[in-house]
């Protein structure tokens, strides 16, 4: 491996790549040259589908950045995360802006959260492979034949334990859209590297994805419901750092995997269904970093679905941003096995998490943080803690339900109880109250926890904030110190 050892790391695109017409983009280590970037066109929302920006680049430390809006004037600017805290100078149609290091983050000139640019910053990468080493399988760009590919990776492999491809810059395809990767196999794909496709991992272990590439899905149509990556029946996977840019389905499906890590994954979808990370019958799943702008819930967890049979249990989601233009930033309990005793979905942790909107028509599916238990399912013991929620169009902040979805659930939830939201802020106008409530005698909900729950600074209040319906016990507010 080579290690990677500059402050700042700009990626070329691919030629001929159309961009953005909207911002031109320049950065530079503090004092260094300035180098520019290739503003990346991204779809976004679903019921207004419109073009967005997207800059991504690596940095090690502080850097300026330069961004000159091509039309019209520039007479306010918002940085978001709000809780960043970052300013920016600007005059004209320019603006200069300074970041500490890496970051994720929207910059919206006059109002438009649907024509901004997402700035996304990642740390500059270690330990990158040398595609030269002749134990790695050097892709370059074009077209792939999947199978053939697989025989020469194995052929290049000295240990079949140890199995490498690099993906360089450039534009790639596969002929089967798609590459089944198997097990013991690290994938690394190159800043500047665009694939089109996604990535399959089904009856594998010890799997790694990663790099500065973009899965590209815009060109397939909705009904292949492609995602960008699939685990089945798989263990030991991480991916770490891609991009995906317009799924017609999940950016990532966890199906009955365990030992599951994603890291600084960035997504983009505008069709219906296209979630951002869904599991189902899981165990043991760190998601960590990630930037999931998504026109469908941006993160599900479910129990049993489908072919995926089992409970779901010790899950953490951290340190990310979450982007719902359509359904839920989290809906937890939704899928189940309803045919017998039902499911469990427990010990799941939520904590350090920006929600930058949660907007959807339908009052059924309201919640920045849902918990709605169908299926016979059974969840317990979740930790909502120091999340932050920006203002958001139509929805509500917590909705807590057993229930029976008609749409989806041939059977109600089992219950729900031990739920903790702990140091939430919200700062917004809308006003919609929260939700809790049980399906029957038997089917409860209890022990909620409401521990420093702030509305635009003043404490969650229970006549004035949420209303709580039949079949609920052992519900709390505190208002502890942070």
């Amino acid at each position: 491996m080579q290690e990677a050892m500059k402050d700042l790391v700009v990626y070329s695109a691919p030629d001929g790549l159309k961009g953005n017409p909207d911002f031109s983009v320049r950065v530079r280590a503090i004092g260094g040259e300035w180098q520019t970037i290739f503003n990346y066109n991204v779809k976004v929302d679903m019921h207004h589908v419109r073009n967005a920006s997207m800059v991504t680049f690596d940095c090690a430390g502080p850097v300026e950045l330069e961004i000159i809006k091509l039309e019209g004037l520039v007479q306010e600017v918002a940085i978001r995360p709000i809780a960043c805290g970052l300013k920016c100078e600007y005059e004209g149609n320019k603006i200069k802006l300074q970041l500490d290091g890496p970051r994720q983050l929207s910059l919206e000139i006059n109002g438009d959260r649907f024509h901004n640019l997402h700035i996304l910053a990642n740390a500059v990468e270690q330990e990158i492979p040398d595609p030269s080493r002749s134990d790695v399988l050097w892709l370059k760009a074009g077209m792939h034949n999947t199978a053939e590919l697989i025989d020469l990776l194995y052929a290049v492999s000295k240990n079949g334990d140890s199995k490498y491809i690099y993906f360089d810059s450039g534009i790639h395809r596969f002929d089967t859209d798609r590459l089944e990767i198997p097990s013991f196999t690290n994938v690394y794909t190159a800043g500047g590297a665009l694939i089109i496709g996604g990535f399959i991992c089904n009856q594998v272990e010890e799997v790694c994805i990663r790099g500065r590439g973009i899965l590209f899905m815009e060109d397939f149509v909705k009904t292949t419901y492609y995602r960008g990556v699939e685990i089945n029946y798989s263990r030991n996977i991480s991916v770490e750092g891609i991009t995906v840019i317009d799924p017609p389905h999940y950016t990532i499906l966890l199906g009955q995997s365990t030992d599951i890590q994603i890291r600084n994954i960035k997504s983009f979808s505008t069709r219906g269904w296209c979630d951002g990370i869904d599991m189902m019958a899981c165990s043991n799943v760190s998601i960590d970093g990630v930037f999931l702008r998504t026109s469908d819930d941006s993160i599900a967890i479910y129990a049993s679905r489908g072919e995926f049979r089992g409970n779901t249990r010790n899950i953490s989601v951290q340190n990310s941003i979450l982007w719902a233009d359509v359904a839920h930033p989290v809906n937890i309990g939704t899928h189940g096995g309803y045919e017998g005793e039902g499911d469990v979905i427990e010990n799941v942790i939520i904590n350090e998490i920006d929600i930058l909107e949660h907007h959807e028509p339908q009052p059924d599916y309201w919640g920045c943080l849902a918990i709605n238990a169908g299926d016979n399912n059974s969840v317990q013991n979740v930790t909502f803690e120091n999340i932050r929620i920006e203002p958001f169009e139509l929805g509500e902040l917590f909705n807590v339900r057993v229930l029976q979805n008609p749409k989806y659930n041939p059977a109600p939830g089992k219950q729900i109880r031990k739920i903790l939201f702990k140091n939430i802020s919200y700062t917004g106008s809308c006003a919609n109250r929260s939700h809790i409530e049980g399906y029957d005698e038997t089917r409860k909900v209890e022990g909620v926890i409401f521990d420093n729950v702030l509305i635009n600074g003043r404490h969650f209040d229970f006549m004035q904030d949420v209303l709580i319906g039949p079949h609920v016990t052992e519900v709390k507010m505190q208002k502890s110190k942070v």
